[in-house]
This record gives structure tokens, C-alpha cells and sequence, in this order.
């Protein structure tokens, strides 16, 4: 009895099918971009020019021990606690001057001991060199939640929507930019522009 060939199977079509499922997923994958402190250096600037006189009391001093104990504004304060007192401090609007420097938009204590105004106050922050990572990005977090506390509140007071919308939308449309959309974040940011300073940790 002859021998039957085994019948074969014609698989030249696979190899277009895995390339059409590769670029598939390629399309339809979206990747997860890493989370981090989002910061812009500033350009060097060359020239010799002396640095602004800044008033004490515009100055919100954060420090970290190497105990990871927070010192804010010479009193110990636990890290709960630390948003509100940077709210309390950026929102104060204190100055009472004439000549258009106070701030008409602020809802603070207008304490004349504390902030003028949110375009003269700084945060300033300086932690110990065994302060430890957790608790340097944990601090970090407050901080810029009060700016954006801030922010949240005069969005929603001046274009009645969330400014975190407002960003989302500029980042799905980055290719296509709204010049009005970011007007709009710009004004906002101005309003409470974000002055972190950072001193260089402790040598000691």
C-alpha cells in the first residue's frame, strides 16, 4: 500500500498576521510615564546683578532634620499640618501699600507680620543630608499642594473649571495649541506664581 504524504499546512499568511498584531498593539498600547518633582531650572544668567532684597517676613522657612522632623518658621510642626500654614502664609496679602501692591484677591489674615503679597513670597526649604527620601518628597508634596490649592481656587473663581483640568486639556492637545486655554494658565499661575527655594543640605 503507497505511502500518503502528510498534508501540509500553508502558513506564509502568519508572518503578515503577527506584523499587523505587533503594529496593533504598538498603536493601541499607551505608556506609563514616569512620576516625578516636576521642576524648570532656570536659564544661567551671567550678569552681575545683586540679588533682591527679601523682607523676613516674606520668607516661609521649612526645615529637615535628620530626624526627619520639620522646623517651620522656628516652631515645630508636624507634616499634616504643613499645607495649611503654607496656604495661611501664600494667601496672606498683608501689605496695606498704595501703590497697587496689595492683593485684592487674597482671603488671608492680612497679617502685617506675614506675606505682602503671593508674588513676594518664598518658600524656602532645607533639609539635612540624612533627612531621609521619603520624607523630603513627602514635605515637597505639601508644599506644591498649597500652590495648587491656591491655584484651584482663583480658576474656579475666574473661568468657573478646575485648573487641573485646564492642564490636562493643554497636555491631550499639545500638538494643537489653544493660545486662549493657555492664556488662561498663565494668568493663574501668576496669581500664585511657585517660588520654592531649596538651601544646600547641611554638611554636619
Amino acid at each position: 500500500m503507497a505511502k500518503r504524504s502528510a498534508p501540509e499546512v500553508n502558513a506564509g499568511s502568519m508572518a503578515d498576521i503577527a506584523f499587523l498584531l505587533l503594529i496593533f498593539f504598538l498603536v493601541t498600547t499607551t505608556i506609563e510615564k514616569d512620576k516625578g518633582l516636576l521642576r524648570s531650572l532656570p536659564p544661567i544668567d551671567d550678569s552681575e546683578v545683586e540679588p533682591p532684597i527679601i523682607k523676613q517676613k516674606n520668607l516661609f522657612t521649612v526645615l529637615i532634620n535628620r530626624h526627619n522632623q520639620l522646623l517651620v518658621e522656628d516652631e515645630e510642626m508636624e507634616l499634616k499640618d504643613l499645607r495649611q500654614a503654607a496656604i495661611e502664609f501664600l494667601d496672606n496679602g498683608g501689605s496695606t501699600n498704595a501703590a497697587g501692591e496689595s492683593c485684592d484677591y487674597c482671603k488671608g489674615k492680612r497679617d502685617e507680620s506675614s506675606s505682602d503679597h503671593p508674588d513676594k513670597a518664598i518658600v524656602s526649604m532645607k533639609h539635612d543630608r540624612e533627612t531621609s527620601y521619603e520624607q523630603y518628597i513627602d514635605v515637597q508634596n505639601e508644599l506644591v499642594a498649597a500652590y495648587n490649592f491656591l491655584r484651584e481656587r482663583e480658576a474656579q473663581r475666574l473661568y468657573n473649571r478646575s485648573f487641573r483640568s485646564m492642564l490636562d486639556e493643554k497636555e491631550k492637545n499639545q500638538f494643537n495649541k489653544d493660545e486662549k486655554l493657555n492664556e488662561q494658565i498663565e494668568t493663574v499661575k501668576k496669581l500664585f506664581p511657585l517660588k520654592l527655594s531649596e538651601a544646600e543640605p547641611d554638611k554636619n
